[in-house]
């Protein structure tokens, strides 16, 4: 049974509701109970770690038995393992639900398993609905649960010939302001800001989150990654956060160490070599490419070597969404290949 009209809006309010809880070692989470005639019955989401599940946090808003032959809306699969919490999956059961309706899948080897779980008790259930949304609302924590480190997003700004800077070095700016306070509220939504010590050495940036003059409440944590040292004069360290510095190339280390520091999203603001390296390494889980229709020639590309030798290595990319922004354009993509992209709906 496909996804009807109702339940495609009930979806879009659980995201809303998820993006409601904070961001932390579990993943925002939203859930709507709906009757058989598709009315809102209860709302939930996940408030933090060790309070209850956003199933379970809806269901605690209906008098025992309200939810018998109900639909349960949730931006992930239940969980079907007990931690602080008991398996939302069994919840569900318990409470009489016939159908579950969930966006992605959860990839924890503990956690997931619950929309089996469900099927064996007679419930159906559909998955996939608005996964893209749901998935960049948790891609730290499925990234972090799939993989054992950050979701790393790649950024750069590039002429309409594919320059990140002009003969001379300059790149300030290659995109207007519209592009520019896009990517200033996207760093706000990452834990972790990186660049290479050649962006430190050559444009000092102080890698805060600014909304205009003022700075974003969240603050990313400025990384900066290579051998060469970083002035002690340098804007980075005046940032609201402790700088963090590798002195390394190995990006598996740092990502490494990153997620045991509890980071779950790093944004990538480097140059091209630093750009090139996290792609070359298979490290990059999105790319955000701002467009400018200007034209610089010259060698300044955007991307150096990213261990492409031939077209039938090329890394390709699924563009997820085309932005304009103001005259310039943003391509948002990911790995053709990633698994995340593949969650299609079963009954």
């Amino acid at each position: 049974m496909a996804v009807n009209g109702t339940e495609r809006e009930a979806m879009s309010r659980a995201l809303e509701l998820a993006a409601r809880g904070p961001r932390g070692v579990n993943p925002q989470v939203g859930a709507l109970i709906l009757s058989p005639d598709g009315e809102v019955l209860a709302e939930g989401w996940h408030h933090g770690a060790g309070t209850p599940h956003a199933e379970v946090d809806a269901l605690s808003k209906l008098a025992p038995g309200a939810a018998r032959g109900a639909t349960a809306v949730v931006t992930l699969e239940p969980c079907n393992h007990t931690g602080r919490t008991g398996p939302c999956a069994v919840a569900l059961i318990e409470a009489g639900v016939s159908r579950v309706v969930y966006a992605l899948d959860d990839p924890g080897v503990a956690s997931g398993g619950g929309a089996e779980r469900l099927r064996a008790a007679g419930v159906s259930v559909e998955s996939g609905e608005q996964a893209d949304a749901a998935h960049a609302l948790i891609d730290g924590w499925l990234t972090a649960q799939r993989l054992g480190r950050p979701h790393i997003t790649v950024k750069w700004a590039q002429s309409l010939d594919g320059r990140a800077a002009a003969a001379d070095g300059s790149s300030q700016w290659i995109t207007g302001p519209a592009a520019r306070a896009d990517v200033h509220l996207r760093r706000a939504q990452a834990d972790a800001i990186a660049v290479g010590t050649g962006t430190v050495l050559a444009d000092d940036p102080a890698l805060t989150a600014r909304d205009g003059d003022a700075l974003y409440p969240n603050q990313p944590i400025p990384v900066v990654i290579g051998t060469r040292p970083t002035p002690s004069d340098a804007a980075v360290h005046r940032h609201p956060h402790p700088p963090l510095f590798y002195d390394t190339h190995d990006l598996q280390a740092v990502t490494a160490d990153l997620h045991a520091r509890g980071i779950q999203s790093v944004f990538v603001e480097g140059g091209p070599t630093l750009a090139s390296a996290f792609i070359a390494a298979g490290l990059a889980d999105r790319v955000l490419a701002y467009i400018a229709p200007v034209l610089l020639g010259g060698d300044r590309l955007a991307l150096t070597d990213i261990g492409v030798a031939s077209i039938d290595q090329a890394r390709r990319l699924t563009v997820t969404e085309w932005l304009p922004l103001g005259p310039d354009l943003l391509a948002i993509a990911r790995p053709a290949d990633d698994p995340l992209s593949q969650n299609e709906g079963t009954d």
